[in-house]
């Protein structure tokens, strides 16, 4: 590529520049000449097709993409701009000797008309499209684009954009990068179908062979044009891992009909579903137009398609931060407090839950609008929770704060532990979603240690229960207790009881420390569940026994990290 440079008259020098290295040349130059050399450039054979379409209604920026232009700056540059070069590219191919004279004026500011004949864009009953007159008013925009509907033209430029930002920004999300995404309405793609099989005949005029995967792709295109606008307006970039996302919607009701000829040819692509408000999604219409054979589709699709009077809508805007996770350990103190809500037939049985307690202020400080929670095990309403407490983790879902300082956090904590005295947490922490796996990773074969207080039928003296003392690795078969048998499968588990260690208190009762198997069922393993589990309590000391408390004094799993508390 060859850039004249200093001009003066009777002189011209010229300087070579790499293709990658253009725009960046380009500073320093005089202004017109910066026109001249960002005018059009399309191989010889790419100019039937540019003309075709530009008949057909199509914007430059279609037209960019159907001739395979992958310049992005291309695709930046004003619509009117792009429209004016692209009628004194194709005019100029058309008179004998080109334009010379014409080629080193600075390029036209308002689209040029082929006669002062023409008027404003209107389509004429035989199907053809008329040009703007911008004579009358040079502000005019271009028709709507018969391809796109307008996507790659006010669609993609900064007003649509400041208003786009307008939501993110009211939405308070806090973010250092975006995911930009947008939902095109399905009857694009019968448009671009019918563009496509006009240049497929053009090229085969010219014996040449032209995929459709070779065309520039409609988003590709909007995001190469929309993103740059973003970060201007923004200050941030997009990236394509970034949790936060930023989706639009767009419409277009006027040509909504163009896909209900497809249903006819091809039913078997269109099934409705309960999720769905219309079987003519994109998909849909994507595998019903791989199917249908040219000829059905011309005799059933009007080419060109009718121009549209108006662009395309924005019917909606959301924003959606990806899920973020908490993890840390809580103690329960209570006896009356379930882990999670115990509703049963609708009606509320506890005033309320671990899960509660500490989702609250989570949910409230993260500005989140739900969450899940999970944690390594579970333990009875009436269970208490000591020691360094059991391991949890709490997703929130759609958070508007995902960054927190650990001075944050720690605040954070002590706001739940100053809340309630029958929780408390510690080492709370945001981690990733991958870490919450070693929560759960190999949960049974950690061990949980337990403290119970056991009330025995017949009268006891220490040496009945220190035989316990002595056991060790003690292998039980339990049977799904009856108490979870309408949530957990009829099955016999095999745990082990690790090591066991007494204290007598008086003739009918005694404390137990355990060391389990974590999944061991410790109350039926004191009382037996009817002899559900073997051998038990019971039948270690041959006689009935029965628990009374039961505390949880470590649950063995070295997750999440420790912090300074």
């Amino acid at each position: 590529m060859f850039l004249r440079q200093g001009y003066r008259p009777g002189f011209l020098s010229y300087v070579f520049v790499k293709p990658w290295s253009f725009l960046t040349a380009l500073e320093g130059f005089p202004e017109w000449v910066i026109g001249i050399s960002r005018m059009i450039e399309l191989p010889e054979k790419d100019k039937p097709i540019a003309q075709m379409l530009l008949d057909f209604g199509a914007c430059p920026r279609c037209i960019f993409r159907f001739c395979r232009v992958e310049l992005q700056a291309s695709y930046r540059r004003p619509e009117k701009e792009l429209l004016c070069e692209l009628r004194t590219l194709l005019q100029s191919d058309n008179n004998e000797g080109g334009l010379p004279c014409e080629m080193v004026q600075p390029p036209c500011k308002r689209i040029k008309l082929e006669s002062p004949k023409e008027e404003a864009a209107e389509q004429t009953p035989n199907g053809s499209h008329q040009l703007i007159d911008a004579e009358k008013d040079g502000n005019v925009r271009p028709p709507v684009c018969t391809v796109c509907l307008g996507i790659l033209q006010e669609l993609c430029e900064m007003d649509f954009v400041k208003a786009v930002c307008q939501k993110i920004n009211s939405s308070e999300y806090q973010y250092s990068s975006f995911v930009f995404s947008v939902s095109f309405p399905p009857q694009l793609s019968v448009r671009e179908h019918v563009a496509w099989l006009l240049i497929k005949e053009e090229m085969g005029k010219q014996d040449l062979l032209v995929e459709k995967d070779d065309l520039v792709q409609l988003k590709e295109a909007y995001k190469w044009i929309i993103h740059p606008l973003f970060l201007e307006e923004l200050g941030v970039p997009a990236d394509g891992k970034s949790l936060f996302e930023v989706s639009v919607v767009f419409a277009h009701p006027e040509t909504d009909e163009d896909c209900h000829f497809l249903a006819k040819v091809c039913p078997s692509c269109f099934k409705p579903a309960k999720n769905k408000q219309s079987v003519f999604t994109r998909m849909a219409v994507i595998k019903a137009l791989e199917l249908i054979d040219d000829d059905d589709f011309l005799k059933n699709f009007r080419s060109p398609p009718s121009s549209p009077k108006t662009p395309c809508t924005a019917v909606d805007i959301q924003c959606t931060n990806g899920a973020i996770f908490v993890a840390g350990r809580y103690n329960k103190y209570s006896r009356t407090l379930p882990q999670t809500p115990w509703i049963i037939d609708g009606e509320r049985k506890m005033e309320s839950s671990v899960e509660e307690l500490i989702s609250e202020h989570l949910v409230a400080r993260f500005k989140a609008d739900s969450f899940n929670f999970s944690s390594s095990g579970r333990e009875d309403v009436d269970v208490r929770t000591l020691g360094n407490g059991r391991p949890f983790a709490m997703e929130l879902v759609n958070p508007r704060r995902v960054h927190m300082t650990a001075e944050e956090m720690k605040a954070l904590q002590q706001t739940i532990n100053s809340s309630s005295d029958k929780v408390q947490v510690r080492d709370l922490q945001i981690v990733t979603r991958e870490a919450i796996g070693h929560m759960k990773e190999g949960e049974e074969g950690k061990t949980k240690s337990y403290s119970a207080l056991i009330w025995t039928e017949k009268e006891i003296q220490n040496e009945d229960v220190a035989v316990l003392d002595s056991m060790k690795e003690l292998k039980l078969d339990q049977k799904t207790p009856l108490r979870v048998l309408h949530r957990r499968p009829l099955a016999v588990r095999v745990r082990v009881i690790h090591t066991m260690q007494s204290e007598f208190i008086d003739e009918h009762h005694f404390r137990l420390r355990l060391k389990t198997q974590a999944g061991t069922y410790i109350k039926e393993f004191v009382h037996g569940d009817f002899g559900r589990t073997k051998p038990n309590i019971g039948s270690l000391l041959g006689t009935t026994a029965d628990i009374l408390e039961l505390d949880v004094e470590s649950v063995d799993v070295d997750w999440p990290p420790a912090l300074d508390n």
